[in-house]
């Protein structure tokens, strides 16, 4: 499930260039994106829980994503493709 999450933000985020990095180990992941004016992690992570995907932000530039251990394929392929629409907003 980890590779799944994983490779799913890679894909997401990789014409975005406000993305700066995507790591993660299992279903622990963070996105780290470029600190500008119009964009830092507080406004990211306020955008993804109006999608209903619920976020961490740290420090100003990174995203934490953290599932719950039980989630399963259809439930995390959904949760992708909420983060995608919210994060196509900025």
């Amino acid at each position: 499930m980890g590779k799944i999450i994983k490779q799913g933000l890679i894909d997401i985020t990789k014409d975005m260039d406000f993305v700066k990095e995507v790591r993660g180990k299992g279903l622990f992941c963070a996105v780290e994106i470029n600190n500008n004016d119009k964009i830092d992690a507080w406004k990211v992570t306020m955008k993804l829980k109006d999608f209903g995907i619920l976020a961490k932000p740290a420090h100003e530039t990174v995203i934490r994503l953290c599932p719950p251990l039980v989630i399963n394929k259809k439930q995390l392929k959904q949760s992708l493709n909420k983060i995608k629409e919210a994060l196509n907003d900025f």
